[in-house]
């Protein structure tokens, strides 16, 4: 392959340009210690000097999975509607420390759950297309589980908004 044909790879980013970067990102949006090496590893940045910028940002607090992971589990359970388990489940996938996780869930309230659950199964109920009552029932059932809501607590409200709803 000539020269001319081949494909450029970007010139790796140093540490201070990564530091950079991330502190204007971290600035304007949370983020977390594993989205930052994963941005950093992106940009061909040193394995050592991505530790080093990381420690860095937390040490300045621009970085701190706590805060990280509270903010996180507000903008779920309020803007987007998940669930506990749901949520739970993202921010392991973030590798995010199982403490901090479990003092994050801790300030969802339990009954609020399932005042969201109903919500989000009312809102979706309309847009389900459906053959039989059995299927119906099958979809949402489906639907409440993907939003990372406890199976017992989605069956019931099924149960309870198909009966409401006389189908």
């Amino acid at each position: 392959m000539s020269q001319e044909l081949a494909p450029k790879l970007p010139k790796a980013k140093s540490r201070e340009q990564a530091q950079s970067i991330l502190m204007r990102q971290c600035a304007r949006a949370e983020r977390c210690s594993s989205d930052a090496l994963r941005s950093m590893h992106r940009w061909g940045v040193a394995p050592g000097e991505a530790r080093e910028v990381l420690a860095y940002l937390q040490r300045e607090r621009f970085i701190d999975d706590e805060r990280y992971a509270s903010a996180y589990v507000r903008e779920k359970m309020r803007l987007s509607g998940w669930g506990p388990r749901k949520i739970a489940a993202q921010l392991r996938a973030k590798q995010i420390a199982p403490e901090i996780v479990a003092r994050a869930m801790a300030q969802l309230e339990p009954e609020r759950d399932m005042e969201r659950l109903e919500q989000v199964l009312r809102r979706k109920l309309p847009h389900i297309s459906w053959r039989n009552p059995y299927d119906l029932r099958a979809k949402l059932v489906r639907f409440g589980l993907s939003r990372g809501f406890a199976m017992d607590d989605v069956m019931s409200l099924t149960e309870q908004i198909l009966r409401e709803s006389d189908l």
